[in-house]
């Protein structure tokens, strides 16, 4: 899934450091350039000791029917099996995603043969591996983890090609925040946007967990981050983060900063998960041959104007992605492009070190509690669910 978490005010990590956040059980954390990597501002409780379960079982985030967080709670489930060519994952840590909560209220089914349980990526250790697997995992590997489904439960079976490593000096809670965020993000930028040196991309919703992903990997590609937020704050976080420079939408036109910022040229790419209400200003601001890449519709998906007219005087490209429905095959070829040229920055010092953020992290017995902090928009970067061990 490809949908980017909008963001309204609230107070979260930065990549300067912790920042304390009030209110909410989980714990808030920060991230910093050094020494102080998703290091948690607030010590919150740890997840519960696993209940005394039979082999078969596992606990899983569960609910009965469509509704709010509260329809939420953690269920015994059986435990599934590694089928050919999987492996069996037993989760540490799973971060929740804009698709959890559409699921969770009806509005998103799972794709065909997914595992219906939320979550769509985990980190933690290899615990099977299926029939067929080629050899490049052991029992007992840290990995983390691309799923359609399944990676809100203590253990989930993933395609072994799905699987990557955990950057050295990453714990397993920052590395849950990374694979749909920064394979969402990376899909845009290089796969769909052909991002190149000297672009300027707009990137909506840029204190999301994949506009957090977007910032650093447009950055590493030499092109230059604009975002758009809902709160000075946010905007003070992308800076730090590495945005050359923020709107904030609810007090500005972002279309006339953007176009100011540019010297009236407008930028090469946008990223938005927002869509319906912003068609006419990211048109506005899209600069001749640009490309707007469309991934979530998080503002509506009705338009009224003259869209296609418009965008054919800018002679620009409208791109529409979405990631949880793809096929293995993709996800595979994602996968494998992601670890080869993005993966190793995780674990090298210097300026161009890369890092998750994450912002809050809740054991998952406290499921109803990190929907709702979601839903308030209150997120800056990534919400990170714990599992009983």
């Amino acid at each position: 899934m490809a949908t980017g978490d909008r963001e309204a005010g609230g107070r979260g990590g930065s990549r300067a450091g912790g920042v304390q956040r009030g209110g909410g059980r989980g714990r808030a954390c920060g991230r910093g350039r050094a020494g102080a990597r998703g290091d948690c501002a607030q010590r919150g409780p740890r997840p519960p000791p696993c209940p005394t379960l039979s082999v078969e079982n596992m606990l899983a985030v569960h609910f009965d029917k469509p509704g709010g967080p509260e329809s939420l709670y953690v269920k015994e489930v059986p435990k599934p099996s590694p089928g050919e060519g999987e492996v069996l994952l037993k989760v540490a840590a799973s971060a929740l995603n804009r698709a959890d909560l559409l699921q969770r209220q009806g509005q998103y089914a799972p794709p065909l043969g997914a595992s219906n349980i939320l979550g769509l990526e985990a980190s933690g250790h290899v615990a099977e591996l299926g029939p067929g697997c080629q050899g490049h995992w052991k029992i007992g590997d840290p990995a983390m983890a691309l799923l359609p489904g399944g990676g809100q439960a203590q253990y989930v079976t993933v395609p072994e090609g799905l699987l990557m490593p955990i950057p050295e000096g990453l714990s397993l809670t920052q590395a849950a925040a990374i694979p749909e965020a920064w394979l969402t993000a990376f899909q845009l930028l290089y796969l769909l946007g052909n991002v190149q040196a000297g672009d300027s991309v707009l990137i909506h919703a840029g204190l999301s967990g994949v506009g957090t992903a977007a910032i650093q990997l447009t950055q590493m590609a030499g092109a230059i981050p604009l975002v758009t937020a809902g709160s000075q704050h946010k905007l003070q976080m992308a800076e730090k983060l590495g945005a050359a420079a923020g709107f904030n939408y609810k007090e500005e036109d972002f279309s006339e900063a953007t176009l100011k910022f540019t010297k009236g040229a407008g930028v090469n790419l946008i990223l938005d998960c927002i869509g319906g209400f912003n068609w006419e200003k990211n048109v506005n601001c899209l600069a001749l041959d640009g490309r707007w890449i469309l991934y979530g519709l998080m503002g509506g998906a009705d338009i009224s104007g003259p869209l296609f007219s418009k965008l054919l005087f800018k002679r620009g490209s409208l791109i529409t992605t979405l990631l949880r429905s793809r096929d293995k095959e993709y996800k595979q070829m994602l996968v494998k492009a992601f670890t080869e040229q993005i993966l190793p920055h995780f674990s090298t010092e210097g300026p161009q070190r890369l890092l998750p953020v994450v912002d809050r992290v809740y054991p998952v017995s406290e499921i109803q509690e990190a929907h709702k902090f979601m839903e308030a928009n209150k997120n800056v970067g990534k919400i990170v669910l714990e599992l009983p061990q």
